[in-house]
């Protein structure tokens, strides 16, 4: 339910910077075949066209990295000798192009096809590239594969692991030499010597309860945490994470389509109260030896350590702590050698706290950055280590999004917010010594845009899009935000978009009954008619990991809705308060043990004023839809407004919040048993007697994120009210619907035919 639909929560540890642009992973995902290109130039839009064709596929770059000496940056290109990927660099303001490594170089023997290259590291003096091929999913990423190091001076190319089996190693990594490499596999970490390919052990212990190095499938979802180990900047140890999930209560899926007989599958799920994996984290030689476990205070399974980080030295470790109930977050400096802690800064709250990703430490370890919200914003700070003194970076009435980088020399700390609308995304800098000084970088371009910048910030690969502008990749400097070169510019797919019958788009504004004013956009019909009456539909996410209402290229769920305009329909949304939108600490957090009851209470004060704004509406043809938490509103929506809403199609919801994960729901409805009562009133399925309308129900039986249970515990209790309504079952499908050959397009097949026979 944390991950929207078309929404990608993806973590990488890698010593160089990964881009991943315009939707394109470097890690291969479960989906439809990829489509053939046509070259049709139509201005009508059909389902076939739209999912069995490229037409509208807009592309990204492959993984690129900088290069540590700033001599350029990489990226994979299709080999001239026609097999596989080629190496190459382009220097960054002149873009030469040079082949570092050819495909032909990356093949295991002469007989063999290149390495498909899945993600690739350099170490850090550039003369070795550690790449990552025959990958599988762990959990719910592709975090399983093998791994081989190629040696540019030597040429020569070495698998890792020596007889392990195929697709078991996970998030090896250089040390900060290049000297070794270590690697998690069946939850120990090993230490690979890259000149004798010894192997060693140093964890022991790992089991199927046991983890070191990485994660149960609850931290890996909720706090993105994968890859569980941190070398030393020195090389000499290795922090890491161990979980003892011992406890936690097993999930059991099925498997009825894959073998003759069924086959099952089984996992630690915490689901809300349930036991949760016991954390804690250790320091260990390199070569192998003892660990010394850091004392972190509290219960370790009534607490989470959400991340790790070596303090800027080889010394102390900066360690995030969170309570159950995640509304203190406290960091800790750890001494590596005793394992002593020290709090240095604790951020409470009275519903949830925000943990803060990478913090920088700066002025030779004598601070570090951090984000918080103390001020009712999004914020940057920094704050002294040996004394917890706090001294502001940013100000003002707006959030801070994201920090991109830090140029410690020059004195700046570069990052994304948009203070003047929440739709959009620029770049900006501050200074960091706190006086205040603000600049934006990004041109007055409106839409979002994004960078992935240089170790210095004098480059950045730039991203841009909007509502009516597919993805355009550039490589541009900093500060004047000049472009130097279009890597990637999609113009065949903003071709074939701008021939279409385009829908009619606007962004508009309305105000809930508390009078806070909601972003929506609404999508018409190209031949619309105001004197007409036309049906709508609404699409939902109403959660805190997803906002549907941005100016930015909305892929193929905007593609959708297109279609359904020139079918006749109306397409709005609208971003009820607490989606994540950068509008304040106040606006997220206004949905604590709300979910379900504010989120979809706003939906209908929307809906309600449109209708008194457009007369073109059909108040008595309101149809709703979404996935993941986006049904779970859609659910709401049906059955608490069921005059209002007539019509909806919910995809992987959850319609009883104790059955989702303890991570992601406790944080937002709060702990068992003292939050029963709320659980029960903001789950959708203690309301479902009051549906009124036309339901799709529509559920992946295979989801491990959302599990099918929720929706036939929903059958039982609409069978028990004698509701009539629509189920389809997809087996063996996971929480996007996206396995098997033709599934996209046969779910989308099957929501249009509904809404035809019902809206």
């Amino acid at each position: 339910m944390s991950t929207p639909l078309s929404y990608t929560k993806l973590i990488v540890s890698s010593a160089a910077t990964l881009f991943l642009l315009a939707g394109c992973s470097a890690l291969p995902q479960a989906s439809d075949p990829a489509p053939v290109k046509t070259a049709d130039s139509e201005p009508a839009l059909t389902l076939e066209r739209l999912y069995q064709t490229s037409d509208f596929s807009a592309g990204g770059v492959p993984p690129t990295r900088w290069l540590a000496d700033g001599s350029g940056y990489t990226t994979l290109e299709p080999a001239e000798s026609g097999a596989g990927d080629d190496l190459v660099r382009y220097h960054p303001e002149t873009q030469q192009r040079t082949v570092l490594i050819t495909a032909d170089q990356l093949r295991p023997t002469a007989a063999e096809a290149p390495l498909a290259i899945a993600d690739y590291s350099w170490s850090d003096d550039g003369q070795k590239l550690l790449i990552f091929t025959n990958t599988k999913r762990s959990w719910r990423t592709h975090t399983l594969g093998d791994y081989w190091v190629f040696d540019r001076a030597s040429k020569r190319l070495q698998k890792l692991g020596g007889s392990a089996d195929a697709s078991t190693l996970q998030f090896a990594k250089f040390d900060p030499q290049g000297k070794r490499v270590a690697y998690v596999m069946k939850n120990n970490i090993y230490v690979e010597d890259l000149a004798t390919s010894r192997i060693t052990q140093i964890t022991k212990d790992g089991n199927d309860t046991i983890v070191n190095g990485t994660f149960d499938w609850v931290n890996e979802e909720e706090f993105f945490l994968r890859d569980g180990f941190r070398w030393s900047p020195d090389g000499q140890s290795i922090a890491y994470w161990q979980l003892d999930t011992e406890g936690t209560p097993l999930f059991t899926m099925i498997n009825n389509t894959d073998t003759l007989y069924p086959t099952l599958k089984q996992f630690p799920y915490p689901k809300v109260g349930e036991t949760n994996a016991a954390m804690r984290i250790g320091v260990i030689p390199a070569n192998g030896g003892a660990t010394t476990w850091m004392k972190v205070p509290g219960n370790p399974r009534q607490h989470y350590l959400v991340r790790m980080q070596w303090a800027g030295n080889s010394d102390q470790l900066l360690i995030q702590q969170l309570t159950r109930s995640q509304a203190v977050n406290v960091a800790f400096i750890a001494d590596a050698d005793n394992g002593s802690v020290r709090e240095v800064i604790r951020e409470t709250t009275e519903s949830w706290a925000d943990y803060v990703d990478d913090p920088k430490f700066i002025n030779s370890g004598a601070a570090f950055t951090w984000l918080s919200e103390r001020s009712g914003w999004r914020h940057l700070y920094r704050v002294q280590p040996d004394t917890g003194r706090v001294t502001a970076i940013t100000r003002g009435n707006w959030d801070v999004i994201d920090v991109l980088q830090i140029n410690e020399d020059q004195g700046w700390v570069y990052f994304i917010a948009s203070p003047d609308t929440p739709l959009e995304r620029y770049l900006f800098r501050a200074s960091l010594d706190g006086s205040g000084k603000l600049e934006r970088l990004t041109p007055n371009q409106p839409g979002t845009h994004s960078y992935q910048l240089s170790a210095d910030a004098a480059y950045a690969v730039h991203t841009y899009s909007a509502v009516s502008q597919v993805p355009v990749v550039d490589m541009i400097t900093l500060p004047d935000h000049r472009s130097i070169r279009v890597i990637k510019d999609n113009a065949n797919v903003q071709a074939n978009f701008e021939a279409l019958d385009q829908a009619q788009f606007e962004f508009f504004q309305v105000t809930a009954q508390d009078g806070l004013a909601l972003d929506g956009f609404l999508m018409k019909p190209a031949d619309f008619d105001p004197a007409k009456q036309y049906p709508i539909l609404f699409y939902v996410y109403g959660e805190p990991w997803g906002q549907t209402v941005s100016n930015s290229w909305g892929g193929e769920r905007f593609m959708f809705h297109q279609y359904l305009t020139q079918q006749g329909y109306l397409v709005a949304s609208i971003d009820n308060r607490g989606t994540r939108s950068p509008r304040g600490y106040e606006w997220r957090r206004s949905i604590y043990k709300q979910l379900g009851v504010v989120t979809v209470r706003d939906q209908n004060d929307a809906l309600q004023e449109m209708l008194e704004r457009w007369s073109f509406i059909d108040a008595d043809r309101v149809g709703i839809w979404g996935h993941s938490g986006g049904g779970s509103q859609t659910l709401n929506a049906l059955f608490r407004y069921p005059e209002s809403f007539h019509v909806g199609m919910a995809l992987a919801p959850v319609p009883d919040l104790t059955l989702y994960d303890t991570i992601y729901q406790e944080r937002y409805s709060g702990l068992l048993p003292e939050d029963a009562d709320s659980y029960r009133e903001t789950s959708a399925i203690t309301h479902a007697e009051n549906l009124q309308g036309d339901l799709l129900l529509v559920h992946g039986t295979a989801d491990d994120n959302v599990h099918f249970q929720g929706s036939e515990r929903l059958v039982n209790e609409l069978v028990k009210h004698g509701k009539q309504f629509e189920f389809f079952a997809y087996p063996n499908r996971t929480h996007g619907i996206r396995e098997g050959e033709g599934t996209t397009y046969h779910l989308r097949t099957m929501m249009v035919d509904f809404l035809q026979q019902n809206l």
